[in-house]
């Protein structure tokens, strides 16, 4: 008799052992888990203490509520230009309603993988490749809104989308290095050109003080010379002024015709 006692007691002490291991779930902090009565869902369960009905209750599906990195896979795109190029990117996730997220698809994961190749595809597909290549995060930007607003039927948050690479076949490379290398030759021109222009404005603008001034033409005239004079193997020619010459030849017509 005691020895079955002591087994009947043994078995009662496994099985009630059992039930408050069944009954006493312990959540952890930034997960949410989803609790289903009968098959039907009941509760999510909040991080801490919980109890639960053993045998009629049972955990159906766990979530992570932090920020989860997801890769997107390398997809060839066809910019608006037709420039075809392969971009993959990442993008960061987050749960915000485990019951939607539990419900809403079968497996979210694969879902916003392909949903963020898709729309990576379709965004870029709007836009040029220059504006791909100068305006990449207003572009992350408008890939994250897309998917945001498809995700939250999900009980899923994107929170944030980053274009990661973006290979150009080699001759597309080549016709933008050369594109490059031609507006660096027209800016450097246009620069040229506005020097000369500004040198022109004040060479006219110091023939307008020099020919105010009778005697500023000589003084200048006087100073071309002593930095001439300043080379030794410089020989200098000095020209006569038109007017010296005007005036010899009068007096010698003058001195001719007496």
């Amino acid at each position: 008799m005691e020895l079955t006692f002591g087994t009947v007691a043994l078995v009662i002490f496994i099985i009630a052992m059992v039930f408050v291991f069944k009954t006493i779930n312990v959540v952890p902090q930034q997960h949410a888990w989803v609790v289903e009565r009968l098959g039907k869902f009941h509760a999510v369960l909040a991080p801490g203490l919980n109890i639960v009905v053993p045998f009629v209750d049972r955990i159906a599906y766990k979530h992570v509520l932090k920020e989860i990195p997801l890769d997107v896979p390398p997809q060839v795109c066809i910019t608006r230009d037709n420039t075809q190029l392969q971009v993959d990117g990442i993008l960061y996730f987050q749960v915000t309603d485990a019951m939607r997220a539990s419900y809403g698809s079968s497996n979210y994961i694969q879902a916003i993988t392909q949903l963020a190749q898709t729309t990576l595809r379709s965004v870029l597909g709007k836009h040029e490749l220059d504006d791909m290549l100068a305006e990449r995060e207003r572009l992350n930007i408008d890939i994250q809104q897309v998917l945001d607003a498809q995700t939250d039927a999900w009980g899923i948050k994107v929170a944030n989308v980053e274009i990661k690479h973006v290979d150009l076949d080699e001759s597309m490379v080549r016709a933008i290095a050369r594109q490059a290398e031609a507006e660096r030759e027209r800016r450097a021109k246009v620069i040229h050109a506005e020097g000369e222009l500004q040198a022109s404005e004040k060479l006219m603008q110091a023939a307008e003080v020099l020919a105010r001034q009778g005697g500023s033409m000589q003084l200048r005239y006087l100073q071309t010379l002593s930095t001439i004079a300043g080379d030794k193997s410089s020989t200098i020619v000095f020209p006569l002024p038109v007017e010296l010459l005007s005036r010899l030849m009068e007096r010698d017509g003058g001195q001719a015709r007496g």
